[in-house]
């Protein structure tokens, strides 16, 4: 894999408009698993090839589990209108093939609200209503957390988790050849791609500033999508790469999804 670096245009925001959303996101973490590029490759529409590095000799692609809690989502354009929830996305990394661009690819995502139906059934998303808590407690002194659940229930990828925190900013990712580019990577794709609800190739993108970011640990973990779709096998440890926490940090997301015509089917 080439370098990569938090370049200009990377970390450029474009100003919302029409129903683009921001958010504040709260509880904010980047669980990932090295998981088989095989079977990771299942799941991946041929347009995009998977992000892959060597741990240990052999090859892995990346699959992170993302739990936060949006305190306030938002139309740009009628800010006093908020909703509050919990959402857990579920994705990995690859680059399109047709524009060279590193890209996160969804599996899908749990949301816990009832406004789920409104991206589900109106913009076909694979999203999913499910019961989330979360059980956190951030230490402003320490900068860290020192208590960090959450819980999926009552949805098709129940989960749970729980993490320490170190406080400390990472040095470096197993892996990657330098810390930037793991990071670039693993927390800054700027457009996302899935398979809409009818099976149609969708994408959306969004903007954040650079993450500050703490290393955290896994404690305990389950995430029942990821055995689902073989990236995890039953009953077994997760192969957990890294963990990324952040108390907080403002998200744009520009709307509506769109589908995307590809040649490659």
């Amino acid at each position: 894999m080439e370098p990569l670096v938090f370049s200009e245009d990377l970390l450029t925001r474009q100003p919302p408009r029409g129903i683009d959303v921001d958010t504040t996101l709260a509880h904010f973490a980047i669980i990932t698993c090295l998981v088989d590029p095989e079977v990771a490759r299942l799941q991946l529409h041929p347009r995009f090839e998977l992000d892959l590095i060597y741990v240990d000799g052999q090859e892995w692609a990346l699959v992170s589990v993302v739990p936060f809690v949006d305190q306030d989502f938002r139309f740009a354009h009628i800010p006093w209108l908020k909703w509050r929830f919990g959402q857990t996305n579920y994705r990995m990394y690859a680059t399109d093939t047709e524009t060279g661009e590193h890209i996160a690819w969804f599996f899908g995502t749990s949301l816990a609200s009832w406004t789920v139906s409104v991206p589900r059934f109106f913009w076909k998303l694979p999203w999913h209503r499910a019961h989330i808590e979360f059980d956190c407690v951030f230490d402003n002194t320490l900068q860290r957390y020192t208590t960090y659940r959450m819980q999926a229930t009552n949805s098709w990828a129940d989960a749970e988790v729980e993490l320490t925190d170190t406080g400390q900013p990472p040095t470096q990712l197993t892996g990657f050849d330098d810390l930037e580019s793991g990071l670039v990577l693993l927390t800054h794709p700027r457009k996302g791609f899935f398979y809409r609800r009818d099976g149609q190739l969708g994408s959306y993108s969004i903007w954040h500033d650079r993450l500050q970011t703490t290393v955290g640990s896994v404690k305990s973990a389950r995430f029942d999508l990821l055995t689902t779709l073989g990236l995890a096998e039953p009953g077994e440890a997760l192969h957990v790469h890294s963990v990324l926490m952040q108390h907080q940090t403002d998200f744009t997301i520009y709307l509506p999804p769109h589908r995307v015509k590809s040649t490659m089917r």
